[in-house]
């Protein structure tokens, strides 16, 4: 598989891991049963993945020596900062973590949306 499509099956992949990790999350939130080590495991590879799809997308451009779309890339490096604001906000919001990376999870999943739109 070429580079490009490894990045774009990579993007999907972002979309769909953080949407369930924001869900997922969501769910604990109400339903305690939910809570397992399991969703914490996929929360961290969900996030794992923006950083592997950022990397891929820097290397696209790096090697192919083309531009990319400003949107693209601004929503692509947002969802990474994001993915250090959650990290950063989870000791003062312990009473709140399920909802901060509930939340957290699908906007994670937006952003990576709004950056497949946008190259489309």
């Amino acid at each position: 598989m070429s580079l490009s499509g490894l990045h774009i099956v990579g993007a999907w992949v972002v979309v769909v891991a953080n949407g369930l990790a924001g869900l997922w999350t969501l769910g604990a939130e109400r339903v305690p049963r939910l809570r397992r080590r399991a969703l914490w495991w996929f929360t961290i590879g969900a996030e794992v993945a923006i950083l592997v799809e950022v990397a891929l997308g820097a290397a696209l451009v790096a090697e192919q020596d083309r531009q990319a779309d400003r949107f693209h890339a601004l929503y692509g490096f947002a969802a990474l900062l994001g993915v250090g604001i959650l990290y950063s906000y989870r000791s003062q919001l312990k009473h709140r973590l399920y909802l901060l990376y509930g939340l957290g999870g699908l906007f994670l999943m937006g952003l990576a949306l709004r950056a497949v739109q946008v190259r489309a």
